[in-house]
C-alpha cells in the first residue's frame, strides 16, 4: 500500500479504537460522571430522545485525538495552539453536560470564539479564498505588526477575522445539526474523509501529511463513536462532542489550503439549515443562539420520517455533495453551491409552510 494512504490509514485505525473504547466506558459510567440527561427532568424544545441517556461525546473524542497526537503530529505551535482549543472545548463541553445544558448560550458562544482565538494566536489563518471570477481573493493585507519581547509579529486583519467567524459558524451550524440518533456523526465522517482525499491527490510531497493525519484522527474518533451513537443512541455528542466536530472541520477547510468552498459543498444541509434557523429566528424577534425545535431534523420527525432514516439522509447527502465537490474545478463550485441553496433551502422553507398547512387544519389550532 502506498505509504501516503498510510498516513491516513493508521490515524484513522487507532481513533476508531480509541473512541469506541472510551465511549464504551462513559457509557457505562456516565452515572457516577453525572451527565445523565434525563428527557423527564430536562424538557426543552429541541430535545427528540425519550429514553436517559448520557451526554458526553466529547469524552472519547478528546481522547482519540490526544493519542493521535501524541503519537503522530510533531508538537509545534500550531499543534499547541489546536491542543488548547480541544481542550476548552472539552472541559466546557463536560460542564455543560454535568449540569444538563444550564451554561448560557451566549457563554457558549464566547467558549466557540476562545477556542477560535486559540489557532489564530498561532499563526492559523485563510490567506487567501477564491474568486468566483477567476484567480484568488488575497487577505494577507493589511497587517498590523509589532514588537513583543524583542520578536516582530504581525496581525493578517483580514485573514484573522475571516478565520475567526469560519471557526465560530463551523462550531454552531455542525452542532445544531445533531439532534437525532446518528446524525451528526455521519456527515463529520464524510467530510473529514474528503478533505483526507483530497489532501492525497494533492499531497504526494508530504505537503499535505499534517491535514491527513487530522482528517484520519477527526473520522476515526467519530467512526468509533457512531455505532454508540446510532439509533437508539447510549451516548449523545453533548455540546463538547459537536463543538469540536464543527471546528475540526472547520480547521481542516483552513489548513488543507483554505478548502473553505469544498467544506460548505459537502457541509450543504447543516450549512442551509442554520441560515434558514436564523432567519426564522430573527424574523420572529427571537434570539438566534437559544435552541428551538425548527431545524430541518425537527421537520423531518414532524413529517414522520424515522430517527435512522433522517441520519441516513443527512449522511447520503453530504456523500453525494462531497462526490460532486471532488469533481468540479474551483470556478464551477460556486455555481454548484448557488444550486444546492436553492434545493435544500426550498425544501427546508416548502416543509416549514407545509407542516404550518397542516397544523392550520387542526382541531385546536382555531
Amino acid at each position: 500500500m502506498n505509504s501516503l494512504y498510510l498516513t491516513f490509514l493508521y490515524p484513522f485505525v487507532l481513533a476508531l479504537f480509541v473512541s469506541y473504547a472510551v465511549t464504551f466506558l462513559v457509557v457505562k459510567f456516565g452515572d457516577k460522571l453525572k451527565i445523565i440527561d434525563d428527557p423527564k427532568r430536562h424538557k426543552l424544545a429541541k430535545v427528540t430522545h425519550e429514553q436517559a441517556v448520557p451526554r458526553g461525546g466529547g469524552i472519547p473524542v478528546f481522547a482519540a485525538l490526544a493519542v493521535g497526537f501524541l503519537l503522530f503530529l510533531p508538537w509545534n505551535n500550531k499543534i499547541m495552539g489546536i491542543t488548547a482549543a480541544l481542550t476548552t472545548l472539552m472541559i466546557t463541553g463536560f460542564l455543560d453536560d454535568r449540569f444538563e445544558e444550564q451554561i448560557s448560550p451566549y457563554l457558549r458562544l464566547m467558549i466557540n470564539i476562545i477556542a477560535a482565538l486559540c489557532v489564530i494566536g498561532v499563526g492559523i489563518g485563510i490567506a487567501y479564498i477564491t474568486n468566483p471570477l477567476g484567480g484568488i481573493l488575497r487577505l494577507d493585507y493589511p497587517q498590523l505588526c509589532f514588537v513583543f519581547l524583542g520578536n516582530r509579529h504581525c496581525l493578517w486583519l483580514l485573514s484573522d477575522f475571516f478565520a475567526l467567524i469560519w471557526l465560530v459558524w463551523m462550531q454552531n451550524i455542525v452542532g445544531w445539526s445533531s439532534g437525532v440518533d446518528g446524525q451528526l456523526p455521519g456527515f463529520v465522517i464524510v467530510a473529514a474523509i474528503t478533505i483526507a482525499i483530497l489532501g492525497l491527490r494533492t499531497g504526494s510531497d508530504g505537503s499535505q501529511n499534517v491535514v491527513i493525519i487530522l482528517a484520519g484522527l477527526t473520522a476515526g474518533a467519530f467512526a468509533g463513536f457512531w455505532p454508540w451513537n446510532w439509533f437508539p443512541q447510549r451516548i449523545m455528542p453533548g455540546y463538547g462532542g459537536k463543538s469540536m466536530a464543527g471546528f475540526l472541520l472547520g480547521l481542516l477547510a483552513i489548513f488543507s489550503v483554505a478548502r473553505v468552498g469544498t467544506m460548505v459543498l459537502v457541509l450543504g444541509i447543516p450549512f442551509i439549515d442554520a441560515v434558514t434557523v436564523i432567519i426564522k429566528r430573527i424574523s420572529e424577534g427571537r434570539s438566534p443562539v437559544w435552541g428551538g425545535r425548527e431545524h430541518l431534523h425537527h421537520l423531518l420527525l414532524d413529517r414522520g420520517w424515522s430517527k435512522s432514516r433522517i441520519a441516513v439522509f443527512y449522511t447520503a447527502v453530504s456523500l453525494i455533495l462531497a462526490f460532486v465537490a471532488m469533481q468540479l474545478k474551483a470556478s464551477l463550485k460556486y455555481f454548484t453551491m448557488a444550486s444546492v441553496i436553492l434545493i435544500i433551502g426550498g425544501f427546508i422553507w416548502w416543509l416549514q409552510g407545509w407542516l404550518k398547512f397542516l397544523k392550520q387544519q387542526g382541531r385546536d389550532s382555531g
